[in-house]
């Protein structure tokens, strides 16, 4: 009666030499890395990966060389580190079907040393997040081709077009800012400037105008003069004789 607990321990497979975490799950459409660890000795062993609900059947997936060379199938892979006495497997890809019952395994002559891992898929996030519209006011300015066209105006390639945003004033050295303090200059100038100058003009003409009319007076009063003094110095006689 003492021998049947350690022939039950040797049917079991793996039993203190394989150790697996029991149990994994990955989300669907990515990967998942399950550790095998085993004790000293089994370093240059083939190690292996399978499926299947029952030991004798399971199906392997993927088999080392018995070296420490990464061995890739399909979507798995397994690489044995002897140092640390773990080989890892790796499956990428993940789908809802693969959702299973898997063995980390060591091959060996008789029976394979194997502990059981379930594998479990967590299913990928269909909702899509809401989108979000968001809109920003813009002012447009653009210069009319009526204007008149200004140095800065004349270098640029293209339509003087820019949107300004209200939340971010436009610096002072920008290209546009120079055309309406332009295009302001020049309303000034011809609204105001050029009315001035024309008054300015009419007075400084009225002014010789009236400078003219009075040296004509002037001129004519001492014509005048001078012949009403040239009669009073004529004598009867020269009187006489003259409007005879």
């Amino acid at each position: 009666m003492r021998l049947l607990p350690a022939l039950l321990l040797l049917i079991i497979p793996g039993c203190f030499s394989i150790h697996g975490p029991g149990t994994v799950s990955g989300p669907e459409g990515g990967s998942v890395t399950i550790e095998c660890h085993y004790n000293s000795g089994w370093e240059t062993y083939k190690k292996w990966w399978g499926r299947g609900n029952a030991w004798r059947s399971c199906r392997i997936l993927v088999k080392t060389t018995g070296s420490k060379q990464e061995v890739k199938k399909d979507r798995v892979s397994i690489k044995d580190d002897h140092r640390c006495r773990t080989f890892a497997v790796t499956m990428e890809k993940l789908r809802s079907d693969d959702e299973d019952t898997y063995w980390c395994g060591i091959e060996r002559y008789g029976i394979d040393r194997g502990v059981q891992v379930k594998v479990t898929i967590d299913p990928a996030y269909t909702t899509t997040p809401p989108t979000l519209l968001i809109t920003n006011t813009t002012e447009s300015m653009t210069t009319d081709q009526s204007e008149p066209m200004t140095p800065a105006s004349l270098t640029s390639s293209s339509p003087v077009t820019q949107s300004v945003n209200n939340s971010q004033p436009l610096p002072l050295t920008s290209p546009l800012i120079r055309v309406l303090l332009c295009n302001i200059h020049f309303v000034l100038l011809t609204s105001m400037k050029v009315p001035l100058l024309g008054i300015l003009l009419c007075t400084v003409m009225w002014l010789s105008r009236s400078q003219r009319d009075s040296r004509g007076k002037q001129r004519q009063s001492e014509q005048e003069n001078r012949s009403s003094h040239a009669i009073d110095t004529l004598t009867p006689e020269e009187q006489t004789s003259g409007t005879s």
